[in-house]
């Protein structure tokens, strides 16, 4: 027995999202470097207090590391928390009913009957005489009033 009607039509919506996917591999990945960092860090503020060679520097910037990766943690958690509450509230939210808005009927011929069908061998396109273009340097070439241009015509050539 499905929860679901049978009318129903499996909806894209969130697996198609690029922002929805952004988010839970940016929460995935900003908890995963978090955990990192507290572990990382602990572990070695631990084992350099036990042994007696810890310095300021690993004790004191540790634990700095320490609350970074906990911010890091608390944003990834945060990220996974916002992911789940929009797949649950697009699950609440019904698919619009899909209309149907005409209906094509195949067995119309209209548009058949408008196209006009070739017999035979299509018609040659026609020939066209090549024409011989002579140019002129620039200097030589008229104004739009007929006339030489001045400075054109005084400027030296190649």
């Amino acid at each position: 027995m499905s929860l679901t009607p049978a009318s129903a039509a499996p909806r894209a919506g969130l697996r198609r999202s690029i922002p929805f996917w952004i988010l839970l591999v940016g929460s995935l990945a900003s908890a995963g470097v978090g955990v990192w960092l507290i572990l990382d860090k602990i572990n070695t503020m631990t084992s350099t207090l036990a042994d007696g060679s810890a310095t300021g520097v690993e004790v004191y910037a540790g634990q700095s590391w320490v609350v970074v990766g906990g911010a890091l943690l608390a944003a990834g958690l945060f990220g996974l928390v916002a992911v789940l509450a929009l797949a649950v509230a697009r699950s609440l939210v019904p698919a619009p009913p899909i209309e149907i808005v005409d209906t094509i009927d195949w067995t119309a011929t209209e548009a058949a009957d408008d196209v006009e069908s070739v017999d035979g061998e299509p018609e040659p396109a026609p020939v066209v005489d090549a024409v011989e273009v002579v140019a002129e340097p620039a200097g030589d070439a008229p104004t739009p009033d007929g006339e030489r241009d001045e400075k054109a015509a005084a400027a030296p050539t190649r």
